[in-house]
């Protein structure tokens, strides 16, 4: 099924839905229940190396080693993301996934701008916009709303481009290429805290890599070097009630 533009297209397919018969939303839900389903999940770290938060990756049981995702299109993102949420949220027991701490899921522009849904779970999950999105108006809108909403918000991959700086002010993490600070050096840190948000060192793959995050002052890091990603598996946890599939059904 294509995802419906708008708020029409949202209703239409609520409608839809809503036509399907109690048995088959049994069956569906049965069929659910009994899948294999498992996500990807890498720890953020303190300073002293005491986790923070965990990033929450597409994964599927027969590729738990990671996905090359760079070819995919707007859509294969889209459904990615809806399913870790899913997987996440839409089960019992979250707090399996990330013992209380903060959970980071990249979400592309549609759950950025309201057009699929999020769970609403403010109280751990953290939307982080990819690297690769380029920051429009509408983009702008969408995660101020958001944050109304008491969502916390995360950039990955900043490299100073003018129209990342444009969403600094809404951003409570901002995340840096360690492997890249050679480079981008101190005053892309600089310009990444000036509104406070507290900055991640991503992709610690080394230990010169760690120190020279910590000498520019990072507040958290992340990367293989700490932990690898991890497989956890989400089959056994409950569905959540009837409304599980509603995170991102419209897909």
């Amino acid at each position: 099924m294509t995802r419906p533009e708008g708020l029409p297209g949202r209703l239409l397919a609520a409608d839809v839905e809503s036509a399907f018969p109690a048995r088959l939303r049994e069956q569906w839900n049965a069929h659910v229940s009994a899948e294999r389903t498992v996500i990807g999940r890498q720890g953020i770290f303190s300073p002293r190396l005491h986790p923070f938060g965990y990033e929450l990756a597409f994964r599927t049981p027969e590729s738990s080693a990671g996905i090359d995702a760079a070819g995919w299109s707007e859509l294969q993102h889209e459904r990615a993301t809806s399913a870790v949420l899913r997987a996440t949220f839409g089960r019992a027991d979250v707090d399996e996934v990330g013992h209380g701490r903060w959970l980071f899921v990249r979400c592309p522009r549609a759950f950025l701008v309201g057009a699929l849904p999020l769970p609403t779970r403010t109280d751990r999950l953290v939307v982080e916009i990819a690297g690769t999105t380029r920051i429009d108006q509408e983009i702008l809108g969408g995660v101020r709303r958001l944050r109304e909403r008491g969502y916390r918000v995360a950039m990955s991959g900043f490299v100073s481009r003018q129209d990342q700086r444009m969403l600094l002010p809404q951003a409570d993490f901002v995340k840096i290429d360690a492997r890249d600070l050679d480079v981008e050096g101190e005053p892309v840190v600089e310009l990444a805290r000036s509104h406070g948000a507290l900055l991640v060192a991503e992709f610690v793959e080394s230990s010169a890599e760690l120190r020279g995050s910590r000498q520019l002052g990072f507040d958290l890091y992340q990367g293989n070097l700490l932990e690898r990603c991890l497989v956890v598996d989400r089959s056994a946890a409950p569905l959540m009630g009837p409304d599980h599939d509603s995170i991102g059904r419209l897909i």
